[in-house]
């Protein structure tokens, strides 16, 4: 067992400064690599994740200042790159001697820098804004919060009797998400001299940030994506390969804490030190300024040691899940084909008794863009299920069941007011000079409920067109138009979009099915006051380990199923070519691949193509029929 008092955890500042103290007598040695190599290879080791405490489940004045902490994220947006001092020179307070500094991976250097030395040498690195991951469910933060194994004690002189609690718990406190905890806790100064910088006087007053920024701080706009976030958002700064990361990556990442009261007080500072410490800072406007400098009690900087891509963010699947020849991978699968059936009965139950619409359900949930072909994103399949109930909130009541099941999802009610007032599209604020989020903003994966039951007669105004095309674009191309004021840039993604609706949804979509209930009206209220009935425990991790590695696997049609499907095709068109459009064969292949993924096999076979088939069949055949009896309905 890994004991939590790691020096490499709790003091990672000291195995860096003890690597670069041995890099002075070979300047050769390769130093900060060999840094890396030493974290990365610590933290790949069985079990060691556990032990390394999360901004995603511990409020910050549970962790320790310069510790290594870990963040499950998503890059929210990119700030430009910033100047630090890589090596200084300082005075040794003790011995009066000169001595050489590492200023990697720390915001503010010791006292007594000597900025005339040959020995400074500034270097580069880039800072993301980091927030948690949009519509992460509740069960995947509580899932993750219960693996921990940090032993985490308050990390300054305020001391809670409270036992270590979660973000969504703190969050309950009034004054908790709307005061910085600079407002709750006694200043305490900077605790030691690493925490200063300059050649000035090393003693500061406790009550050196300014009121006026902790006013501020508390209106601080954090730009999560969707309204009601909770959870910390983090100033990452990185310092190697910055290019290999993209906005909207989901990472965990892993990284020294750095919440210095000093920084709060920089911000402020336009004296000559640190003027040279970041020499674009008096190019920066104050409101740029705000942005870019926020309290670190509200928002903490973590300096990148180790960065993870998540694929997913489903804590129930092993990081190797998918891995060939894992036992994981070759047991789930085989299991794949009972689950379904499991699946689609509860479905089934849920959707009014309507089987078919279930199959469908079960397909949407598990499909991902794999591709592209040019603009065409290949694999996306958005589900418009009309003739949805307005009664009892069955539309919210239907959200929730599907957010037990995926690890992030959003509900949009697409109510006037939301349409013409919500921000859809993230837009760049130039005077700030930052990306302000929008509800599009999200992570891969995300199912993006739309609640169309919901809009009222009225009009659209110019922001509300806006977003319904900006929904329209999503849908089709699977990609958001971020706003740039004088041009657009367009930003791909991978969201699993379902419209309810009553008839046809004004929207795209990939596949239409009209909800054909098997329910007596005089029992509808009764049948739905009982959905909301969830399976066990265990049932439900089946299913939310299901629809994760299903839309994770890989998926090949042989030359033989091909021609087989080629020439069925002609068949088909052979009687009526109205019947069966290229359109139409398309939808027929993207349902047989999702069929065969549903059942764990990740090749076409003739009977997951003749499957296919049948329930397009009939799920047509239901549309045309319900047209007939809506002669008005488009």
């Amino acid at each position: 067992m890994m004991p939590s008092t790691h020096d490499w955890i709790n003091n990672p500042l000291g195995v860096v400064e003890g690597m670069f103290a041995a890099s002075q007598n070979n300047p050769n040695s390769g130093w900060e690599a060999k840094v890396v190599e030493f974290f990365k290879g610590h933290l790949k080791e069985k079990d060691s994740h556990p032990w390394v405490p999360s901004l995603n489940d511990v409020p910050l004045h549970y962790l320790k200042p310069n510790s290594l902490v870990k963040f499950r994220c998503l890059i929210q947006d990119m700030f430009d790159p910033e100047f630090y001092l890589g090596v200084y020179e300082a005075v040794d307070p003790a011995t009066k001697a000169k001595v050489l500094r590492c200023g990697k991976y720390k915001d503010v250097t010791e006292c007594g820098v000597d900025f005339d030395s040959r020995n400074t040498s500034t270097a580069e690195r880039q800072t993301f804004y980091c927030v948690p991951i949009p519509g992460e469910s509740p069960w995947v933060k509580e899932s993750y919060a219960g693996t921990g194994q940090a032993r985490v004690v308050p990390s300054t002189s305020y001391a809670p009797t409270r036992q270590k609690r979660s973000y969504e718990e703190d969050d309950d406190d009034d004054d908790m998400d709307t005061q910085p905890q600079k407002q709750r806790e006694p200043h305490t100064g900077p605790q030691s001299p690493t925490e200063q910088h300059g050649n000035g006087d090393c003693k500061r007053r406790e009550t050196e940030a300014p009121s006026s920024q902790t006013a501020s701080a508390s209106h601080l706009d954090l730009n999560f994506p969707l309204p009601g976030e909770k959870g910390p958002s983090c100033l990452v700064k990185v310092y190697a390969d910055w290019d290999g990361f993209k906005l909207n990556d989901t990472l965990e990442v892993f990284g020294i804490l750095s919440v210095s009261p000093a920084l709060s007080a920089l911000a402020d500072e336009k004296d000559a030190s640190s003027s040279f410490l970041d020499p674009a800072q008096s190019m920066e406007t104050a409101e740029e300024q705000r942005v870019h400098s926020p309290p670190a009690s509200l928002v903490p900087r973590l300096h990148l040691l180790y960065a993870k891509p998540l694929p997913h963010n489903n804590p129930l699947l092993p990081s190797a899940a998918l891995e060939d020849n894992s036992a994981f991978l070759s047991s789930t699968m085989s299991e794949m084909a009972a689950v379904r059936a499991e699946l689609l009965t509860y479905f089934t139950h849920i959707l009014l008794g309507d089987a078919l619409a279930a199959e469908y359900l079960i397909l949407h949930l598990i499909s991902n863009v794999y591709t592209r072909r040019d603009v065409l994103p290949l694999g996306k399949f958005t589900l418009n299920l009309s003739g949805c109930p307005t009664v009892s909130s069955y539309t919210e009541r239907f959200f929730q069941i599907i957010q037990q099941l995926v690890p992030s999802a959003y509900y949009l009610c697409m109510s006037l007011q939301n349409m013409n007032q919500m921000r859809f599209v993230p837009k760049k604020d130039y005077v700030a000079n930052r990306l302000v989020s929008g509800a599009l903003q999200l992570a891969r994966n995300t199912s993006l409920f739309l609640d169309e039951t919901q809009l009222e007669q009225g009009q659209l105004d110019t922001a509300g067109v806006r977003n319904v095309t900006a929904l329209g674009n999503l849908i089709s191309w699977q990609k958001v138009d971020y706003d740039f004021n004088y041009h657009q840039m367009e930003f791909p993604c991978n969201i699993n979009v379902l419209i309810a609706s009553e008839g046809r949804s004004l929207l795209p979509s990939d596949c239409q099915i009209h909800l054909q209930s098997q329910v007596a009206p005089p029992h509808m209220e009764e049948y739905l006051s009982s959905i909301h009935m969830q399976p066990q425990a265990s049932q439900l991790n089946k299913f939310r380990m299901y629809v994760s590695v299903a839309r994770l696997l890989d998926y090949s049609i042989s030359d033989e199923v091909t021609k087989s499907v080629e020439d069925d095709f002609v068949d088909m068109r052979k009687d009526d070519p109205q019947s069966v459009t290229a359109e139409d064969l398309h939808r027929m292949l993207v349902v047989a691949r999702l069929q065969s993924l549903s059942l764990g096999q990740t090749s076409l076979c003739r009977d997951s193509w003749l499957r296919a088939k049948h329930i397009e069949m009939l799920r047509r055949s239901r549309m045309e029929q319900h047209k007939c009896l809506n002669g008005n309905e488009p």
